[in-house]
């Protein structure tokens, strides 16, 4: 097959149909073109890149009895995305974020996104990854910037994506501080939280008429300080911490000291949105112990909503709603 158009402008097409393991020849400008190319393909690809020479294509295809199909321009490069992937299924990425992933050039991803779709997602795109493990950061948030930043900087259309939404505990204030002070272009595109839609998967309203009319979110990377668990406790609402495996027994015995009912009902939801999601149920006071086996990714439910979604059928120690809702 042949594409046509300059090298920007069609290197999308370019991308896509060689990741389709297509034999692709390109002409980048009209001057280059020879009719004598089209005895030698099936199919053209007409890139509109704007140059008004290449109206000779059409006619040279009609008499060659050669296939033309015209595609838009690629989108311009030297720009960076950061697009928060959700909770994981690729069915709850955005459109714009799908949109952003189908013009990449190259995408950083995470290991929490729908990563197993990215090949078809971003067609022909450099995928990188550098997703980081509790303990294990094997590319440095530093060094992700200074890669995205280069790759950019290089032409390319740049994709970050990232679990859930950019801004929530996903350092994309950090990426976009660093892309401005690089002179790059970035858009920020929202992502569904885990903080809402892990808990909303297992049954659970992090809101409710009459029981929570606000909730927090809290990172469970590091323990808080005893100021922040007083006021945690005092704030009322629902808790939802994220990745909360690792300090639930300090969390738990804080709020506890600060005050917070021994008998409030507590969730950790595993693996959300996975044939392997798993809800454990228990109270503040023994939600350690019932936890035990537990692991991240999870998120810890704090509040009386928790006994809301339990009314509603939620089950103890193994709640295995998502499996069901996919097989639906």
């Amino acid at each position: 097959m042949l594409i046509t158009g300059s090298a920007v402008a069609a290197r999308r097409a370019v991308r896509r149909y060689r990741a389709a393991a297509a034999d692709v020849r390109t002409v980048d400008c009209p001057a280059n073109f020879r009719t004598s190319v089209l005895d030698e393909v099936l199919l053209v690809v007409a890139v509109d890149d704007g140059d008004p020479g290449w109206a000779p294509l059409v006619q040279a295809c009609r008499l060659h009895s050669v296939l033309l199909v015209r595609e838009q321009a690629a989108s311009p490069g030297r720009h960076i995305a950061l697009v928060g992937g959700g909770p994981g299924p690729a069915d709850l990425l955005t459109v714009r974020g799908r949109g952003a992933l189908r013009e990449a050039d190259v995408v950083f991803y995470d290991r929490l996104e729908p990563v197993a779709d990215l090949a078809q997602l971003a067609p022909g795109a450099q995928l990188i990854d550098v997703g980081k493990t509790p303990g294990h950061h094997p590319v440095s948030q530093t060094e992700i910037q200074a890669q995205m930043i280069a790759s950019a900087r290089m032409g390319n259309r740049v994709v970050r994506l990232k679990g859930g939404d950019p801004y929530v505990f996903g350092r994309g204030g950090e990426e976009v501080a660093a892309c401005a002070e690089a002179g790059i272009p970035v858009t920020v595109v929202p992502g569904v939280s885990s903080a809402i839609s892990v808990p909303g998967a297992a049954g659970i309203p992090v809101t409710h008429r009459t029981v929570s009319h606000l909730f927090t979110v809290v990172s469970g990377h590091a323990p808080l300080t005893d100021p922040e668990l007083e006021h945690l406790a005092g704030l009322g609402g629902t808790i939802v911490v994220l990745m909360g495996i690792g300090t639930l027994p300090q969390l738990t015995n804080g709020l506890l000291q600060a005050g917070l009912r021994r008998d409030m009902p507590v969730a950790v939801v595993e693996r959300g949105f996975s044939p392997h999601q798993r809800t454990t149920i228990s109270d503040l006071s023994n939600i350690v112990s019932a936890a035990s086996k537990c692991s991240n990714p999870a998120v810890v439910v704090i509040g009386e909503v928790v006994a809301v979604g339990r009314a509603a059928g939620v089950q103890s120690e193994i709640a295995d709603l998502t499996a069901a809702m996919l097989r639906s």
